[in-house]
């Protein structure tokens, strides 16, 4: 069964019912769900859809003509096999039928591989005859810096060619929790914690089996799909997967600023760099700002963090393969009890602040708040207290959202709690002095455990203060 994707699906419906011959490329990072989305596309339409395999340029090229032929057979009359690449992509402009025909070459990259010269050849074709005939024609990959670099680059054959770009992204939290419809919500966060937002992880987990049993046994069992999920993907994807294996360790263990990560991986900065950006290409890392961070302090090497953006690498580092020795033994039930279970809502914490921030995406879009904001996200920095005596004083303070609108007179401020105890006043007195803004504050309060009726008092008595739960979320 098909999830999800809905926007995806409509940004191509419309590119297919236009007048015109369309030049899609859809991409994005390996599991996203291309192949899915695109053969969920295709259905009820003419459509030829060819996978590119590793394979030497000549074996590619005989098995694309055989798949072809296959497809259109009235071919076969006129053509034996062609030529050549070039007599090949020509023959697209001569598909049968009246409506349009949707032509997929997923996995382009790989065909590229074996010969370099089909994006020129591809380019020529579609200038001189391939615009004008009734067809779509989508390129997909996984090769993120290939396609963007190599591929739609301004030096490039195809730059400027495209009538459609489309990145494809993790699916949003609303869409990623229909694969557990019989989970609660709390369940469902948990999941979305540990699997994020990648179809492919997804589909491992049965949704009739508890949280508890599908961790166990899909990814911490030897042997299963997810269980050296992490280390495969950085092996087809990079030349050196034991660098970036230590690069994604020391991250995901907490040391996220750029000095920081070099020592504790013990790398030179010149490497750390390259690494990271690799790192950052293939969207495994994101480097984050303190949200309102100006655009020349983003150039400044020692500004910002580096964080794991795939949550399952989150987990995959801080459960499995910490513990891969005594995993690869069958000591599945140990690390579970011992390490897992009373560290998950823990480990859950960042995703539920994700969650929040998107709920708020979604509210600011319907003009569902007290004002619209312009940017929101994380907030960390120096804020200057007074002392009893009215003496100031410096600290470091983290704010888990802040958002505000273009002009910078009006605030939202939330905290997220994803434990089981309720939000008390205490917390609350605390959030608010953790920030030096003037102007409309706003203070919106996310908890798993509910709120004390302080708290509930509190956000009745001074109008500016919002409770939710997570079961308002969905």
């Amino acid at each position: 069964m098909f999830i999800g994707r809905e926007k995806e699906l409509e940004f191509l419906n419309k590119r297919y019912e236009s007048s015109q011959a369309e030049f899609i490329v859809v991409y994005g990072r390996r599991r996203v769900g291309k192949t899915e989305l695109l053969t969920e596309f295709c259905k009820d339409k003419p459509s030829f859809f060819y996978i590119c395999n590793e394979y030497t340029d000549r074996k590619q090229f005989a098995s694309f003509s055989n798949a072809l032929l296959d497809f259109a057979p009235s071919m076969q009359k006129a053509i034996r096999r062609f030529a050549d690449w070039e007599d090949l992509f020509s023959s697209f402009g001569d598909l049968p039928g009246d409506e349009k025909t949707v032509i997929v070459i997923d996995e382009f990259p790989y065909m590229c591989k074996g010969d370099k010269s089909i994006p020129s050849v591809i380019q020529n074709l579609w200038d001189h005859k391939l615009k004008n005939a009734n067809i779509m024609l989508i390129i997909s990959g996984s090769s993120i810096s290939f396609i963007e670099d190599e591929l739609l680059g301004v030096k490039n054959p195809l730059y400027g060619r495209a009538t459609g770009i489309y990145k494809l992204e993790p699916m949003p939290f609303e869409d990623a929790v229909k694969f557990f419809p019989r989970y609660n919500v709390e369940d469902k966060i948990l999941a979305y914690s540990i699997l994020g937002g990648i179809p492919h992880y997804l589909k491992q987990f049965d949704p009739n089996e508890s949280l508890e049993n599908n961790i166990k046994e899909k990814i911490l069992t030897k042997g299963t799909a997810l269980f050296n999920e992490v280390e495969y993907i950085l092996h087809q994807e990079l030349r050196e997967p034991a660098a970036y294996i230590t690069l994604l360790e020391t991250i995901a263990y907490g040391s996220c600023k750029f000095g920081e990560i070099c020592v504790r991986a013990q790398m030179e900065s010149s490497k750390t760099s390259v690494y990271l950006k690799n790192l950052l290409e293939l969207g495994f890392v994101i480097r984050e700002f303190p949200v309102l961070t100006t655009a020349k302090d983003k150039t400044k090497k020692n500004v910002g963090e580096y964080r794991l953006s795939d949550n399952f690498f989150r987990f995959w580092f801080a459960y499995a393969y910490k513990y891969m020795s005594e995993l690869e033994q069958g000591d599945v039930e140990i690390i579970w009890r011992q390490v897992i279970k009373k560290d998950l809502h823990k480990f859950a914490s960042k995703a539920f602040e994700e969650v929040s921030i998107r709920y708020l995406r979604l509210k600011n879009r319907e003009e569902a708040l007290p004002f619209s904001f312009i940017s929101i996200g994380r907030w960390w920095g120096n804020v200057t207290h007074l002392d009893e005596n009215g003496k100031p004083y410096t600290t470091p303070e983290e704010i888990d959202i802040l958002a505000c609108d273009e002009k910078q007179k009006s605030f939202l401020i939330g905290e997220c709690k994803f434990r089981n105890e309720a939000f008390d006043l205490h917390e609350l007195e605390k959030l608010k002095e953790k920030h030096e803004r003037k102007g409309q504050i706003y203070y919106y309060l996310f908890s798993l455990g509910g709120f004390t009726d302080a708290v509930a008092s509190a956000a009745k008595d001074e109008g500016n203060i919002v409770l939710i739960q997570p079961s308002d979320m969905l």
